[in-house]
């Protein structure tokens, strides 16, 4: 009790040297730190929370921030199985995460990734922005009632650095005739407001370049690609500046024509993306979603003056490259047409990549590259109870999935968890088995001489290295909700496990104790 009494006392003592210090100089110690273990610490005393939980605090927090990549595959039917939406997390070092990001529901689809906040359209009424690290999510109305022309391309999520608001944006499409695939207003909605604001475009724009070319949200600005058949490019990229609710048209570089292969995959792909705090375009001629021959990316370094820079000349994407790519932190990512995803160091402005050398990250199976999509993201401390004027905020949930078209799949995972706890419950029984074995022959010859004893253990050694197979013990990793990844390779770990118990049943356990027993009875025969 006394100890105890001590501890309690030291760590107060503790705790009342560390709050002396100034309120500037904790900050600066919690800037090093993960969002995660400030979350923890914020339990520790109400100064801590104070600070931990200031919306200022948590601004300044995102400049020291680690940048991962999100990659994010929806929900489909593959196979005839069907697939919930899910996530993987890669860190600085390439290395992916385990568990399911638990802020995405299985029907969930991404519209954008911002300052560790994501924006998720539902199949319902609500779009959700949640936070990855604290798992608060804040839930607002969409701006059209009918969901019928409804679509999560038409969404994107962003923040203004001048006026520190995050907002969604809508292309809001007409139900007409005459304007099937296109819009010409842009609906907006600043966290904390209570309503959606209309703002027109200068002129009727395609949505289909919105679904098929992505939209970059930079320094305050959203750019995105429209029509413009009189260009090289035949689109032209527009631009919307969020605060000043301004259009603005941007004209795309020259380019040079005898760079393409003319024949086969006459057809280009076109995206634009946010590259290192920049927005880019990059294009590369297609045959059936592989693309070939060059990835070339532009980077816009002047609004004002709209010059255009090339940024990389990628050579030799055939045969293996699909139309996923994603340039960050210094490294392309592709998928190759065996459904594995590689990353490659980006080694200059004009380079040729060599299969030989890329590295691989992880294996896309059984999901294909189908809707695919990448995103910079941080895990930040941004709350959102603050923007709960015209919305409401949920508190971290549960992970069970209360949805009846996924009660299957919930059945199944919870199948799952139930033989690992089976498996572990008969290998345990098997270890006592063993344990108990090796006791009773050790009782029995303990009065033998030693060169009976010396015969009977080498046969007890024999038998233990046969059981060496056993795996140890360790705790079930169904308990937490995996990432479809990392759910296969637990399957297949499961499956050998399994495997290894088929080959020493408790049939095979209570033979080598009848042999043990045996070579004593010989033991005793011989005394």
């Amino acid at each position: 009790m006394a100890s105890k009494t001590t501890t309690r006392k030291q760590a107060g003592m503790e705790e009342s040297i560390i709050n002396c210090l100034p309120t500037e100089l904790i900050e600066h110690i919690f800037f090093s730190l993960p969002a995660s273990c400030l979350l923890q610490c914020t339990s520790v005393c109400k100064k801590w929370h104070k600070i931990i939980r200031d919306s200022q605090f948590a601004l300044a927090h995102l400049q020291h921030a680690p940048s991962c990549t999100l990659l994010f595959s929806p929900q489909g039917s593959i196979s005839g199985k069907l697939y919930p939406s899910d996530a993987i997390i890669f860190d600085e070092a390439w290395l992916p995460s385990k568990s399911a990001v638990p802020v995405i529901g299985p029907d969930d689809r991404i519209c954008g990734s911002c300052n560790g906040l994501l924006c998720l359209h539902t199949p319902t009424s609500m779009i959700k922005i949640a936070n990855l690290a604290t798992g608060e999510c804040l839930h607002l109305k969409k701006p059209t009632r009918s969901l019928k022309d409804d679509h999560f391309s038409f969404y994107r999520f962003g923040f203004h650095p001048a006026t520190k608001e995050y907002m969604v944006i809508h292309f809001f499409q007409k139900s007409s005739p005459l304007t099937v695939g296109r819009f010409n207003v842009i609906q907006v909605y600043t966290l904390g407001d209570e309503k959606w604001k209309d703002v027109v475009t200068p002129e009727s724009l395609s949505l289909n370049c919105v679904k098929n070319s992505g939209v970059a949200i930079v320094d305050g600005t959203m750019y995105w690609l429209a029509e413009d058949m009189g260009s090289d490019w035949q689109h032209v990229v527009m631009s919307f500046d969020l605060g000043k609710e301004s259009f603005a048209r941007i004209q795309l570089p020259a380019v040079d024509l005898e760079d393409w292969t003319v024949g086969i995959g006459d057809d280009r792909h076109y995206w634009i993306m946010e590259i290192d705090g920049k927005v880019c375009v990059s294009t590369a001629q297609s045959l059936e979603g592989m693309l070939f021959g060059k990835l070339q990316i532009w980077t816009l370094d002047g609004h004002t003056d709209q010059r255009w820079n090339q940024k990389y000349i990628i050579h030799h994407l055939s045969p293996f490259a699909r139309g996923l790519h994603f340039v960050h932190g210094g490294k392309i990512v592709i998928q190759h047409r065996d459904s594995n995803l590689y990353s490659y160091e980006l080694l200059g402005k004009n380079f040729e990549i060599e299969l030989s050398k890329m590295a691989k990250l992880l294996d896309l199976s059984p999901r294909g590259e189908d809707g695919m999509q990448f995103y910079a993201c941080v895990k930040s401390l941004v709350p959102l109870d603050v923007y709960a004027k015209a919305a409401i905020v949920h508190r971290p949930k549960h992970l069970e999935w209360k949805l009846k078209k996924w009660e299957a799949w919930e059945q199944d995972r919870l199948m799952q968890k139930d033989v690992w706890r089976t498996m572990h419950q008969i290998e345990h029984e098997l270890m006592v088995l063993k344990q108990r074995m090796i006791l009773e022959v050790k009782e029995k010859t303990q009065h033998f001489p030693d060169g009976i004893q010396q015969r009977i253990n080498m046969e007890v050694d024999l038998i233990l290295q046969h059981m060496q197979d056993y795996p140890e013990q360790h705790p079930n990793p169904m308990l937490r909700r995996l990432n479809w990844v990392e759910t296969m390779q637990e399957r297949k770990k499961l499956a050998a496990r399994l495997e290894k118990l088929k080959q020493v049943s408790y049939e095979a356990m209570g033979a080598s104790v009848v042999r043990a027993l045996s070579c004593v009875r010989a033991s005793d025969n011989l005394d």
